[in-house]
């Protein structure tokens, strides 16, 4: 068996969460790879809205294994606030979710260096959310850092050596603080947490594949927050990319089978960096309005513009995206025109490659398509699009270069309409 992938192709808050509930049963398993509670999933069903943060997206369906894989960076207070509201809405976890010793652990410390580094920056700030990822990755890399396994084994001698060295970080960060109130939540998730199955994630992944097991791996954010390719200095820090997966459950890259690939018909971003085809004016608001473009986690408004083909381009491709998946096409009913960015403008000279540097300097080429001006959100079946949205498709499809398989027409997880059938 191989593994599929399931991740976001622009700058997060793509509806990653629905689809991979759509999808669960489909599967045997679902597996989280990267990212932390800086991103929050929402799945509504059954007249109910639900925000996982750190909990795999399949957790609904009861036969599923639900895995947090190594490449994930996890909370215990959060994980407990979250998994509480989960078993107090009548959805059990203990036997349905595992998760993975070798996940880095996010400290009460990471928190507080986090809204340091952040108030150092002053007007440079990158826009996080607060939640400790940065720093908890920061000492992944560094070789400092404490893992869900380390509760298990010498857990207070290793916590007081890390905790010791970040405070003497925020004294020289001259940050002021109160670390009692987070440090005893902190505490009393560590011990909820010790009531799950804490397991060696990478081993049971790949048993699971010998025997026969089908597995969705589920991203977190979206391809332009990857470290490596998305719009640096303004990204998360951990790969959100395909090749995420692999590191980030212990997959090998010949187990990858289908990469889907979400996307918006248009675009949002939350907090600072750039984004060329933002709309600061009426169309945006209104697109934002429609969309109830706020964020999961944070509350923050997002961002809104049109769709950017010059950056999906560039995610299909790092990612070998196989599907695409397009979500909210909806909020785009009564727009009269649709606009679409297919190159940039930068120096005079047309390209329709992604550059190194989006900061400053670029104009948005669009084509531009009409509107469909109809209602889709009570539509079920292909057949039921009208003829400007299919050309919308068409068009999309002649861009990218792969099949929109899936269409979100709004965010019940039975306003989801399948075009190709799985062979």
């Amino acid at each position: 068996m191989k593994v599929d992938i399931l991740l976001g192709l622009q700058w997060g808050d793509e509806g990653k969460g629905k689809v991979v509930d759509v999808l669960t049963p489909r599967y045997d398993v679902v597996a989280r790879f990267q990212g932390g509670p800086n991103a929050g999933h929402t799945l509504e069903f059954g007249g109910q809205k639900y925000v996982l943060r750190s909990i795999p997206s399949g957790i609904f369906q009861g036969d599923k294994v639900n895995i947090i894989g190594n490449g994930v960076v996890l909370d215990p207070a959060l994980f407990k606030a979250e998994a509480e509201a989960l078993e107090a809405s009548g959805h059990p976890l203990r036997e349905r979710l595992h998760i993975s010793k070798k996940a880095h652990l996010i400290l009460p410390t990471h928190r507080l260096l986090d809204a340091a580094y952040e108030a150092a920056k002053g007007d440079a700030k990158v826009g996080t959310t607060g939640k400790g990822i940065g720093p908890t990755y920061t000492d992944k890399v560094s070789r400092n850092g404490l893992r869900v396994g380390d509760i298990l084994h010498r857990f207070d001698e290793k916590y007081a050596a890390a905790k010791a060295r970040h405070e003497q970080i925020l004294k020289g960060l001259d940050y002021a603080y109160d670390l009692a109130g987070l440090e005893r939540e902190w505490m009393e998730g560590i011990e909820y947490l010790k009531q799950f199955h804490l397991v060696d994630s990478e081993q049971e992944v790949n048993d699971l594949l010998a025997s026969g097991k089908s597995v969705l791996c589920e991203g977190a954010q979206g391809t332009m927050l990857d470290i490596d390719f998305g719009s640096y200095p303004f990204v998360t820090s951990s790969n959100t990319v395909s090749a995420g997966a692999c590191t980030g459950l212990g997959v090998a890259p010949n187990r990858v089978g289908e990469v889907y690939g979400i996307f918006k018909a248009y675009c949002t971003r939350v907090g600072a960096g750039p984004f060329p085809t933002e709309l600061t004016d009426e169309v945006g608001e209104r697109i934002g309005a429609i969309g109830h473009e706020f964020g999961a986690v944070t509350g923050r408004k997002r961002r809104c513009g049109w769709i950017d083909l010059v950056a999906l381009r560039y995610s299909v491709m790092i990612n070998g995206v196989t599907k695409l998946i397009m979500m909210k096409s909806d909020v785009l009913d009564t727009f009269d025109t649709i606009k679409a960015c297919v190159a940039y403008r930068i120096d005079g000279e047309e390209v329709e490659h992604f550059p190194y540097d989006i900061t400053e300097g670029v104009e948005p080429i669009y084509a531009e398509l009409p509107g469909w001006q109809t209602d889709m959100s009570a539509m079920r079946s292909e057949d039921e699009f009208p003829e400007e949205f299919n050309n919308y498709l068409s068009f999309l499809e002649d861009q990218l270069g792969v099949p929109v398989q899936i269409v979100s027409v709004g965010p019940d997880r039975e306003q989801t309409v399948e075009r190709y059938q799985e062979e």
